[in-house]
């Protein structure tokens, strides 16, 4: 059994999603489980709709929606065509659609948007592409079933970035999943949503389809998971930031997952994580070049200094320096339990015997943050900044990477310097202007190209 997701560009369009047929009916003999994303645009479009209503600019809204359900009917139009079954699906696009233009109606009486209502509405675009897929696939003769995802993915009440509930999915799965798989049907659910156990819709935030994915293939301890995306596989650099990126065709699990944490774009953050538990290899595929090699994610892969070079930009550093920090038992810990009471993670840390420098990417409360932060000592905070990561395996062992990676940046200012304590991420912060140029001064000194 496998696990295969299509993400927003693989069933982007009637074109795409014919590819995605082909695709599976290509993989029927590995009885694979179908998870789809919302078609392109989809979802950003429904939330543009929702802050729109709720913003009082019901008209705008409406005509948002519209536009989306013409969109939809028009590509379940030209997969399914005619028939009893065209006619079921374009009568659940519309009753999804009438139900969104109700919601809009009522944000815009409201106005406001809670993350309650704001997961209702962007979860739709998954309930939407699902049911055309499913229809889609018949029509390629593939005996498929469409599965609600809530029903499955069980999540806690945190609404915007849901916690899953590992047993209860579990639990779901071998329920609602593996009766269908073992008598030859093709589940296909949405990505990206789950529910409350009392059937509250919630999402596990942007990107969340691939962890929707992972977290199935967990549950149903898949033979494998597989990504299929817009790109060849996981890259050696971001190749909009670098044209030399080259393809990377077998990497270690924790490679992948600090790549994906640290800006490579291909897999969500958390999507490793279910994988490494169960020990399922993850693949990652470009569904517009089927028959490529793509990339091959596991435990045992062959260890380099160097696999790859990640960068966001959007950072910023937050540095509490104190004398009465010398010697007090506690003191990183406190610092640490105020960043966890108000939900804002943090990225790098670096310590002294009286100061502490720390890297977050999200503002929305850190003014709550630096509040408390003050407590312990001065408090500075510096923004425009940014992250580049060089991950291998075996960086941590070789010294004389670390120092080609030094010399390679030459004059660039470096605000911060980590290497992890797994030894294969060395992290440098420096200004948010310099993100690319030095992804690309490093990629040339060990890759050996670093054009843009």
């Amino acid at each position: 059994m496998i696990v295969a997701k299509f993400g927003g560009t693989s069933v982007g369009d009637a074109a795409a999603i014919r590819r995605t047929a082909a695709i599976i009916r290509g993989r029927l003999d590995r009885q694979p489980v179908v998870v789809v994303s919302a078609l392109a645009g989809t979802t950003n479009a429904l939330i543009a709709s929702a802050e729109r209503a709720a913003n009082g600019q019901l008209v705008a809204a409406i005509e948002q929606v519209e536009a989306l359900r013409e969109q939809h009917l028009a590509t379940a139009r030209e997969l399914i065509g005619t028939g009893a079954d065209a006619d079921d699906v374009a009568a659940e696009i519309s009753m999804l659609f009438d139900e969104l233009a109700h919601l809009a109606e009522a944000l815009s009486v409201l106005g406001y948007l809670t993350p309650r209502s704001l997961d209702t509405i962007s979860a739709m675009g998954e309930q939407l592409s699902a049911p055309i897929v499913a229809a889609a696939f018949r029509r390629h003769d593939i005996d498929t079933v469409l599965v609600d995802a809530r029903r499955v993915l069980i999540t806690d009440a945190t609404f915007g970035k849901a916690e899953p509930q590992e047993e209860a999915i579990a639990a779901a799965a071998r329920e609602l999943l593996v009766p269908h798989v073992k008598a030859g049907r093709v589940p296909i659910l949405g990505g990206y949503m789950g529910s409350t156990r009392e059937g509250v819709t919630t999402t596990l935030g942007r990107g969340g389809s691939d962890y929707s994915a992972a977290l199935f293939g967990a549950a149903l301890n898949a033979e494998a998971i597989e990504i299929w995306t817009d790109v060849d596989g996981m890259l050696t650099c971001d190749p909009r930031v670098v044209t030399g990126a080259q393809l990377i065709e077998h990497i270690r699990f924790d490679e992948a997952a600090e790549l994906a944490s640290f800006g490579a774009k291909v897999l969500h953050p958390n999507t490793i994580a279910p994988a490494v538990k169960r020990g399922i290899p993850v693949f990652v595929f470009n569904s517009l070049r089927p028959d490529g090699i793509g990339t091959r994610i596991t435990s045992d892969a062959p260890a380099f200094p160097v696999r790859a070079i990640a960068g966001k930009g959007n950072t910023m550093v937050v540095k509490v320096h104190s004398p009465r920090m010398l010697g007090m038992p506690g003191a990183l810990r406190a610092i640490f339990d105020v960043f966890a009471r108000h939900k804002t993670s943090v990225d790098v840390v670096t310590t002294s015997e009286v100061s502490v420098s720390l890297t977050v990417d999200d503002d929305q409360h850190l003014d709550a943050v630096l509040a408390e932060l003050r407590s312990f000592g001065d408090v500075e905070l510096e923004r425009n900044r940014g992250i580049v990561a060089l991950v291998g395996a075996g960086l941590g062992e070789s010294s004389p990477a670390m120092a080609k990676a030094i010399a390679a940046i030459g004059d660039t200012r470096l605000h911060m310097l980590s290497l992890s304590a797994t030894g294969i991420n060395l992290t440098m912060i420096v200004d948010g202007d310099q993100v690319k140029p030095v992804m690309r001064q490093l990629h040339q000194a060990f890759f050996g190209t670093g054009a843009a």
